[in-house]
């Protein structure tokens, strides 16, 4: 049965690969964009503004689905609110969330603004599902080259993450999309968790580079929960296919191809 389905951030790094496959499943898909945007693919934009609670009622008018990505460095709760009061008032029947490992837990901005956008879901009243990925090979890839850059490698003990391919994660979000809701679904990760240095230094051998490596210890109230592993999810978890070292390779063949 086609499902109306109403995407948040369907332009970014999961939403480009998620609309696609929604629709080719024969899904009726629109996506909310900020900025207007004409028809394509089959798939139609509307415009809206979560942040501001703009164009959000219209939008959510007559969908039975909303798959939640849009996000930024802060306001998710807000923003999260403003579309399930939306939804709620327009009697959407199911809502996804793409949430952050370790948003429980956390004591950082990010992940205390997802936490609330949870939270939001949660009480709404709309049958939602919620799932937590780690962060994304291309944002791991992003700052490992900036870093890559430094004479030293900085090594703060105990920092650790779980990369997972963006592709592993829309698969999971369109699986439980056009499922029914699930709650609280298990934390989608990478196959490995790696320090920090481990990354850099896998960026640096597929570059033919070296640099030495600095341990430091970190103080305070963020770097003991890294240190805990409060950003990891090791139980209970749906642990995406790609890892880490095929995207590597994948990604230095393409920046050496640019340049």
């Amino acid at each position: 049965m086609t499902s109306r389905i109403l995407v948040t951030g369907g332009t970014g790094t999961v939403g480009s690969l998620v609309v696609p496959r929604l629709r080719a499943a024969g899904n009726d898909v629109t996506v909310l964009s900020r900025r207007a945007q004409q028809a394509r693919d089959g798939i139609r934009f509307v415009t809206g503004d979560l942040l501001k609670g703009e164009g959000v009622a219209a939008a959510v008018e007559g969908m039975d689905t909303i798959l939640h990505l849009a996000g930024g460095p802060k306001g998710d709760d807000i923003a999260t609110r403003n579309l399930v009061r939306a939804a709620r008032a327009a009697g959407v029947k199911h809502i996804v969330l793409i949430s952050v490992v370790g948003a429980a837990t956390m004591p950082i901005g990010y992940f205390t603004a997802k936490r609330g956008a949870e939270h939001a879901l949660m009480e709404s009243g709309v049958p939602w599902t919620v799932l937590r990925a780690a962060q994304f090979h291309t944002l791991a890839f992003t700052v490992i080259k900036v870093l890559a850059r430094l004479p030293v490698i900085l090594d703060p003990r105990g920092l650790r993450a779980q990369p997972v391919d963006p592709e592993d994660v829309a698969a999971r979000l369109v699986e439980l999309t056009l499922g029914e809701p699930l709650g609280l679904a298990p934390d989608e990760v990478g196959p490995r968790v790696y320090t920090l240095a481990e990354l850099v230094a896998s960026y640096l051998r597929a570059r033919g580079k070296r640099r030495p490596v600095l341990p430091l210890h970190v103080p305070g109230r963020v770097a003991r929960a890294y240190r805990a592993g409060e950003n990891l999810a090791l139980d209970g978890v749906e642990v995406g296919t790609r890892s880490w070292e095929d995207f590597l390779a994948k990604a230095v063949a393409e920046q050496r191809f640019e340049h």
